[in-house]
């Protein structure tokens, strides 16, 4: 929110220093952003008289100025405006001075052969508007050698506030102003609401067909009106925060937009045909908005609208077809009050910010429509003249009589300061409160303020015009002794995870808990979806840690990695709940290329296999348990993933290829390999007390026996692997696969696989008896398989 020193003194009865305004609109909890004046650009620019112009004797279109800047002797001056002529009064930028418009410094330099020392200067050089067809001539009492910014008034500091959503009040200047009478600088302007009567009945009926989008819709018509520039005290205020002067009646929106936090629009009447209706938009209609778009439109969205067409997205945009231009002289001006959730809805579905929106989203003041329509008929016929029509009400405004109890030793208890009860009503008062009642108070909550609902939200208010800076810091008390852990055996596990993730090289993610409905289609849809997201595109809460992975991925692939390794833990958000969750994603080049190992390696479905049971073993999972089954999700290319689970219900993980359809809708190029480990689903640690046995190598020399086997094609490593490790669970410490074959000497339809085996002994040596037996109970437990020792 924007706004300048004159403008706030407008409403604010203070004598306080630039320096005491802005540190008490911090202090009362509107952090200021910036203050600039615009005065500081244009300090070297001054006014000076033209004492003579003589035609330059190099060229047609320039002249020869002597310039009486009112300090020394005159100035020559080469210049090229047609206006430049002896007499007139213009802004003078002298050698040194950086002029805005044109970014440069001035300096004396000679132009076709004349020396010209400085530059008398345009509209549109100094930034002050658009104007560029001659230099700025100035009134004739302007005085020569004063400062030209503080002579025309620009020495006007505009000061910029973040106003917190809960703040509607403080989207307007008015607003800004009570608070700072509030906290005791000066005093809060009575408002001027002007008595308007009506010499004529409304020509046009006005009524509201959506009482729920638009509750009450009030208007009336001015006619005669002359609708050309607004005044320069007008523009020049709108110029200062950033708004761009179209027209008196529109200036005049806007100006009463800043001030008071109402927004308004105005009509050409001559435009419309039949009743202006705020009613619930058909399907497939249209409008073109006043920023040059066109919205298509559907029964949810409230528009103001004629017997013809729609006119205005209703509190957020206004159309262009009913715009008022110079040619328009009668006008219907419209206050209305719209539904915020209505509003931020419909903004966020068209994707569509206006400073309207902001203000009626938020909750502007619904007893300020009539004051609001008002005060703009009084300015519209200050500046455009005409005479109005009778007010016609359509509804009514909803009028909130809430109230709230509340006892002043809640300050000290809640916030830790005391203040006193007569200060406290003297506070509440300043800020529009009402306060009933002896030692526990009833306090009225003034419409302006829907953000204050309970006794907590009353303390706030005393506290930060009391001062947050006099509640004391008081630290927590300390229970004596050392700090017990408080870590959760769940967060110790993602800790570690997460740890471990890193130390493998992988690079950590954090993306957004709500993506598209688009993205989450993919992995099934989305189960939980937000009320009030903050756009369209982050609605739905995800159902997997993959979407926003991938969405980075790309984002790295697209500015140039050759190679990405990402992860995250986060959670997904599924039918029965929120579930803790490891997802990895490995793209593009593993090994990049190599005088040694030539090309680059790209990932592949292994190497998420690797990640995932190295991650799994951190975890404390038992992963010689895991079994590996290749029913893995459908985002996943079958054939080339995985999951790993703990029995037949128990799944742990899933990893693998992603398939060529998941990598199409998050246009992104393959091939992409993922991982999820399920951290929800590791199995807890027994209690065994607080300290594990020492580890004890083993005292006796390892055994290692290799078997080559042929079994059908459909049979899986892991399941031979698991048949091998069972054969002795006494012996067997390790089985490990090493080579996979197929081709000449293998049946079709079958392949070979080589382990290899190592046994461990215990309190003796093995005889070669011992390891003849454990061979063939090896051999046998395949054989359950349908494998054959191969010869």
């Amino acid at each position: 929110m924007k706004f300048t020193l004159s403008w706030l003194r407008e409403h604010l009865d203070s004598d306080a220093s630039l320096e005491t305004i802005v540190e008490t609109l911090t202090r009362v909890g509107l952090e200021v952003e910036s203050v600039a004046n615009p005065a500081d650009a244009l300090a070297p620019f001054t006014i000076a008289r033209v004492l003579s112009a003589e035609r330059h004797p190099q060229a047609d279109k320039l002249q020869v100025l002597s310039v009486d800047t009112g300090h020394g002797p005159p100035l020559q001056v080469v210049c090229g405006a047609p206006n430049a002529r002896a007499g007139l009064k213009g802004v003078f930028g002298p050698p040194g001075a950086y002029v805005p418009g044109s970014d440069l410094i001035l300096k004396v330099a000679a132009i076709r052969g004349v020396e010209s020392h400085g530059m008398m200067c345009s509209v549109r050089e100094l930034q002050l508007g658009e104007e560029h067809d001659g230099i700025i001539e100035l009134a004739e009492d302007a005085p020569v050698g004063a400062a030209y910014a503080g002579w025309a008034g620009l020495d006007d500091p505009v000061i910029e506030v973040a106003v917190t959503p809960n703040r509607p009040d403080a989207m307007g200047v008015y607003g800004i102003a009570r608070d700072l009478a509030a906290a005791g600088l000066g005093g809060l302007k009575p408002l001027a609401v002007p008595q308007i009567a009506g010499s004529f009945p409304c020509p046009v009926e006005i009524r509201t067909d959506d009482p729920q989008g638009c509750p009450a819709l009030f208007g009336r018509v001015v006619r005669g009106v002359r609708n050309g520039p607004s005044p320069a005290w007008l523009q020049q205020r709108l110029k200062a925060v950033g708004q761009r002067p179209i027209s008196a009646l529109v200036d005049m929106t806007n100006y009463l937009m800043l001030s008071y936090a109402r927004p308004l629009h105005v009509y050409d009447l001559a435009k419309l045909q039949g009743a202006l209706t705020a009613r619930k938009a058909r399907d497939g209609e249209e409008v073109l908005a006043l920023n040059g778009k066109t919205y298509r439109l559907d029964p949810e969205i409230t528009v103001i609208a004629d017997d013809a067409a729609v006119h205005d997205i209703g509190g957020i945009m206004g159309g262009e077809h009913s715009g008022v231009t110079e040619e328009t002289t009668d006008i219907v001006i419209e206050c209305a009050y719209f539904d915020p959730e209505s509003i931020a809805r419909t903004g966020q579905k068209l994707g569509l910010v206006s400073d309207a929106r902001m203000r009626f989203e938020r909750g502007v003041d619904p007893a300020f429509v009539d004051p609001g329509l008002a005060l703009a008929t009084g300015l519209a016929i200050e500046l455009a003249g005409g005479e109005a029509s009778e007010v016609v009400r359509a509804g009514s405004p909803p009028r909130p009589e809430k109230m709230v109890a509340y006892a002043p030793g809640r300050t000290a208890a809640l916030a830790g300061v005391a203040v006193e009860p007569e200060r406290q009503q003297a506070i509440l008062a300043s800020l529009g409160f009402g306060v009933e009642g002896g030692e526990s108070w009833q306090v009225r909550v003034p419409t302006w303020r829907p953000d204050v609902d309970g006794s907590a939200d009353i303390v706030e208010e005393v506290v930060r015009i009391h001062g947050l800076d006099k509640v004391p810091s008081t630290p927590l008390p300390r229970i004596a002794g050392v700090a017990k852990p408080t870590a959760t055996p769940e967060q110790k596990l993602e800790r570690k995870v997460r740890r471990t993730a890193a130390a493998r090289g992988l690079n950590e993610a954090v993306t957004w808990s709500f993506i598209a409905e688009q993205e989450a289609a993919p992995f099934g849809g989305a189960a939980w979806r937000l009320a009030n997201p903050i756009s369209e595109e982050m609605k739905a809460m995800r159902p997997s840690l993959l979407p926003g992975l991938l969405a980075a991925a790309r984002r790295n692939i697209a500015r140039g990695a050759d190679s990405v390794r990402l992860f995250e833990v986060g959670r997904r958000y599924l039918d029965d709940g929120e579930h803790a969750t490891l997802g990895l994603v490995l793209a593009g080049e593993r090994e990049a290329r190599d005088w040694r190992s030539g090309k680059a390696v790209r990932f592949d479905a292994l190497d998420a296999k690797a990640e995932t049971i190295a991650l799994l073993e951190a975890a404390g999972a038992p992963v010689a348990s895991l079994q590996v089954a290749n029913q893995a999700s459908a985002i996943y290319h079958p054939g080339r993933s995985a999951r790993l689970t703990l029995g037949p219900k128990t799944v742990l993980a899933e990893f693998g290829e992603l398939h060529p359809a998941t990598l199409a809708a998050f246009d992104v190029q393959g091939p992409i390999v993922a991982a999820e480990i399920f951290l929800d689903a590791i199995p807890g640690k027994r209690a065994s007390g607080h300290r594990r046995a020492a580890y004890a190598p083993p005292a006796l020399q390892a055994v290692t026996r290799d078997f080559a086997f042929l079994l059908p094609q459909a049979t899986s490593a892991d399941a031979l692997l698991r048949a091998v490790r069972g054969a002795d669970k006494a012996a067997i410490a390790e089985v490990s696969l090493f080579d996979v074959f197929t081709g000449d000497g293998v049946p079709e339809g079958q392949k070979s696989l080589a382990v290899e085996v190592l046994l461990q002994p215990g309190e003796k040596s093995f005889t070669d008896q011992e390891l003849q037996a454990i061979s063939e109970r090896i051999v046998a437990a395949a054989a359950k398989l349908g494998a054959q020792l191969r010869a």
